[in-house]
């Protein structure tokens, strides 16, 4: 005996893609709730918000930062548009969009020349103290007398140890940076 049951009908693609655009939804208005701040007053007082502390507040003291946003995927699109959503990621469809695009290339360009300025700066300061260091070594093992001023404003001239402590230090620099 075979009991026949009613045909249930099909989804459609659309109806079967509900639930995940729901999903989808939903998990995207969870994110803004985990951008938090933590940090330490100058009280000592621990603080959580969803701003930044304010601008008195040393880094150090900042305990915790919200993490970037992750970006949404295209693993919704069905696989028969997909040429069309590389297409449209590879031009933004609004104004709006390419201005935000353009304002991040600009933002990244910024931070990559101000990258680059602080490299030069860190360089430049480098090959000084080491001009330096050398000179230091040279005046040391020239063999004249050399004197420091003490924290009295005195003249002290340097005995054999002071001199191979400055000797010491003046080689260590040349170690780190003459390279």
């Amino acid at each position: 005996m075979r009991i026949a049951f009613p045909a249930w009908p099909r989804p459609s693609a659309r109806a079967a893609a509900l639930p995940l655009l729901a999903l989808a939804l939903l998990s995207g208005l969870a994110t803004p709730a985990d951008a938090q701040w933590k940090w330490r007053d100058p009280s000592g007082q621990v603080n959580v918000s969803d701003r930044p502390p304010p601008k008195d507040i040393a880094e150090k003291d900042i305990l915790a930062r919200p993490a970037p946003p992750a970006r949404v995927a295209a693993a919704a699109v069905p696989a028969a548009s997909a040429p069309t959503a590389a297409a449209s990621a590879a031009a933004p469809a609004s104004p709006l969009a390419r201005d935000v695009e353009a304002r991040k290339r600009a933002a990244e360009q910024e931070q990559l020349a101000r990258q680059k300025a602080e490299e030069a700066q860190r360089t430049a300061a480098r090959a000084e103290n080491c001009q330096r260091a050398r000179g230091q070594v040279a005046a040391l093992e020239s063999g004249q007398r050399l004197a420091r001023v003490n924290d009295k404003g005195e003249n002290v001239v340097l005995d054999d140890k002071a001199r191979a402590d400055e000797m010491r230090r003046a080689r260590e620099i040349i170690a780190s940076d003459c390279r």
